[in-house]
């Protein structure tokens, strides 16, 4: 137990720390190359972060049980959207541009609503199979992945470079190592987090159930969530919200649709309440662009997200 106790500590201590690094080297390389501090948290840092769930996923997918990557990326992308996107905008206030309002946010509601109509109609364009997500459609995902991608990549201004002209300047390998070394410390140090935490909770008696729906589906959001948090605190709201709608893109599009090419992926284990709070969660940032203050996730959307979660969450508690 005290062994785990010091790990636990050491995992947070990672995490903060890599954070830390992360949101540095990030936001350095996002003045070295002159592009927005969106589209470094859309890449980048929403790569990096999405690492783990990468990993879960592929290795269901190899292992032949690939069911677990669609309820890995869902139950990320509903923890990313509500409950780290909720705590990042009631720790400062998330500004949204107009190309995330007109741009992003509607191709991440549009990702998510490709991914529902392949659970719940017969075919995707006449490519796949009732309730499947075939190796065709994961081909088709890939695809509009690197079209998103690259246009993000050819059609970013720069906008958030004005707003960096005060911050010390960083040498590009410095920046580099950052990163990489900011990346390590989130996913190293949330595995250690949430393997300690775990044999922790299950000496004190708590159930598997509880540990699964709670530490463990969390455990693979805990690199967004710092990440957020510190760009929160550090008034780097783009590359928050970057982060949160780059990571769910990477989720659907990268993670499942190279999974599904490993292995296709039946989507009968999701229910309708569950592909519900996907889609509203998304619907509830597309709105926030247009009410309360526009343009922005203020402080009362941020409490609405994490009501919403907490909801979402006690339903499943009560359908455990």
């Amino acid at each position: 137990m005290l062994t785990d106790i010091l790990i636990l500590i050491l995992g947070l201590a990672l995490i903060i720390a890599g954070a830390e690094w992360l949101v540095d080297g990030a936001s350095a390389i996002a003045r070295k190359l002159r592009v927005s501090e969106f589209v470094i948290g859309l890449t980048i840092v929403g790569f990096g972060t999405s690492c783990p769930e990468l990993v879960v996923s592929l290795t269901g997918a190899f292992a032949g049980n690939s069911d677990i990557s669609i309820g890995n990326v869902i139950g990320s992308n509903i923890f990313n959207t509500l409950l780290i996107l909720g705590v990042t905008a009631l720790v400062a206030p998330v500004a949204i541009t107009r190309s995330n309002r007109l741009r992003d946010i509607p191709v991440t509601l549009l990702v998510t609503i490709l991914l529902i109509a392949c659970g719940f109609s017969h075919t995707l364009f006449g490519l796949g199979q009732a309730d499947m997500l075939t190796r065709v459609e994961g081909i088709v995902f890939l695809v509009l992945f690197a079209v998103y991608i690259f246009y993000c990549f050819k059609n970013d201004d720069g906008s958030s470079q004005q707003d960096d002209k005060q911050e010390k300047e960083i040498k590009t390998f410095i920046a580099i190592l950052l990163t990489l070394a900011g990346l390590a410390g989130l996913i190293f140090g949330g595995r250690w987090f949430v393997n300690s935490a775990v044999r922790i909770a299950s000496a004190l008696g708590v159930s598997d159930k509880f540990i699964a729906i709670t530490l463990l589906a969390g455990g693979t959001s805990l690199p967004e969530l710092a990440a957020c948090i510190v760009a929160a605190v550090r008034k780097k709201g783009q590359l928050a919200l970057g982060n949160i709608l780059g990571s769910n893109i990477f989720n659907i599009l990268l993670i499942l649709g190279a999974s599904a090419i490993v292995s296709p992926i039946s989507l009968k284990g999701i229910s309708i309440v569950d592909m519900a709070a996907l889609l509203a969660s998304i619907v509830l940032v597309w709105l926030s662009s247009y009410t309360f203050k526009k343009n922005t996730i203020d402080r009362y959307e941020g409490a609405i997200f994490v009501l919403c979660f907490a909801a979402y969450y006690v339903w499943l508690f009560i359908n455990l």
